[in-house]
């Protein structure tokens, strides 16, 4: 396994695709939703999309895009790029006014450049009356002003706890803790059985975001709900003390992880505790080395624990679906996106992934892909319960902005490796924040 490369502890992904049969779908809609769009003679589109890290995502995706063409007669081409580089790309994209139709991005990126994307209500009041309404926490990234929708949301990568039952309990835990307290206990145990633990502290834009839990685990926030900076404070520091106690029993190498790294150090056996999305348990059913694939059955997910603050604190990788102004077919890439969202594509897609992503509409909830098997289920509620990573602020440019730089999981990494001081590290997270959140 010491040649486990990202692609290869994907691609095995693909089996779910097949294992989870159709259920029917029962929602109630309200006054009966209707939709009239014709899409423009000859239109093409082009989407652009972020890498899928389970093979059956994108092999499910594929076979609906296949569909649309065929009904439509529409062209649709799919570029695939990872989430750093889709970023990048949508901005350019939004600030020269060419490139894809419709970009696939991550948390509120969309805030980055609102006045460049479409117009997209009609498309969810449409969607959210035929499947029982949006969770609110859409509403911040995609209705930031609580008029408009500037994007369509497609989900959310559950950031859960990935750990090895075996290795728990080897250690005294015969659950796993609901509290900090207790989180930490259980990786300072998991070290002194030689079966640590690691959490990202590179700028890994899915895994590193459990940063963000930690910062509000303990009453720390960016901003207050007015949008002034508020980062170095007492609770901040907490959080920073209680990060560099976690850090000391994290296997050597966290300060590099990106969002590849904690898949692969898990299936190599080299860490038994982590944070991540479903992948790395479809990795290991659907591998063809037979010693991963035995641990799958080890494999256990469990929500983040509560800290001092009192109430859950969940992050997860929101993902949005944004049609750029520019765009030629307006008309054709809204019917591609209302298409994609219709229970006959999107409730396949849920399966083909796995449980990978989470659905944004409340009907969703109802797809047997959380039921299938009992280790899907805490995945299921990732997007009714996350927060975004501008709370408590308003999200806009600002807090995309200093989300894209890392200044939350840069704090606590210096924090926790002992590069800086907990109140150093605060006070240069402060700096680096006012420089977005301009008064």
């Amino acid at each position: 396994m010491t040649d486990f490369t990202r692609r290869k502890f994907l691609e095995g992904s693909s089996v779910a695709a097949t294992t989870v049969a159709a259920t029917p779908m029962i929602w109630t809609t309200e006054a009966q939703a209707q939709w009239n769009n014709a899409p423009e003679k000859g239109a093409k589109l082009r989407v652009l999309r972020w890498s899928r890290f389970v093979q059956g995502d994108i092999d499910s995706y594929m076979i609906n895009v296949k569909k649309f063409t065929e009904k439509t007669g529409i062209e649709v081409r799919v570029d695939n790029e990872g989430w750093e580089d889709v970023r990048p790309k949508a901005a350019v994209a939004a600030n020269t006014g060419a490139g894809p139709d419709i970009i696939l991005s991550t948390n509120d990126d969309a805030n980055l450049y609102p006045d460049k994307l479409l117009d997209v209500t009609d498309l969810c009041d449409y969607l959210g009356k035929k499947y029982g309404g949006w969770y609110d926490s859409c509403l911040p990234y995609l209705k930031p002003n609580g008029k408009n929708w500037i994007g369509v949301p497609l989900g959310a990568s559950g950031s859960l706890m990935v750990y090895r039952e075996s290795h728990m309990k080897a250690a005294g835990f015969n659950t796993f803790p609901k509290d900090t307290d207790g989180f930490l206990k259980l990786f300072k145990a998991l070290k002194e059985k030689g079966t640590p633990g690691g959490l990202a502290l590179g700028n890994a834009t899915g895994d590193s975001g459990w940063t963000h839990w930690l910062l509000w685990a303990f009453g720390g926030s960016i901003v207050d709900k007015n949008n002034k900076v508020v980062i170095d404070s007492p609770e901040t520091i907490k959080a920073l003390e209680y990060a560099k106690e976690l850090y000391a029993t994290f296997i050597p190498g966290t300060l590099s992880w990106l969002d590849p790294n904690n898949n692969k150090a898990f299936l190599d056996g080299q860490i038994s505790l982590t944070n991540n999305g479903i992948s790395i348990y479809y990795a290991a059913k659907n591998s063809p080395d037979a010693k991963v694939k035995e641990m799958a059955s080890d494999i256990n997910h469990a929500v983040f624990p509560v800290g001092p603050v009192g109430v859950p604190t969940e992050y997860h990788l929101f993902f949005n679906q944004m049609i750029m102004k520019y765009t030629k077919y307006p008309k054709a890439a809204k019917e591609f996106i209302r298409f994609m969202m219709e229970e006959e594509q999107f409730g396949p897609w849920l399966q083909g992934g796995g449980g990978y992503v989470a659905q944004p509409l409340r009907a969703y909830e109802k797809n047997s892909i959380w039921t299938v098997d009992p280790k899907h289920m805490p995945y299921r509620d990732s997007v009714k319960n996350l927060r975004p990573a501008g709370y408590a602020g308003k999200l806009g440019y600002a807090s995309a902005g200093a989300l894209a730089d890392f200044i939350v999981t840069n704090m606590v990494a210096e924090a926790a490796s002992g590069s800086k001081t907990p109140k150093e590290a605060a006070e240069r997270a402060q700096k680096r924040a006012e420089r977005y959140y301009k008064v």
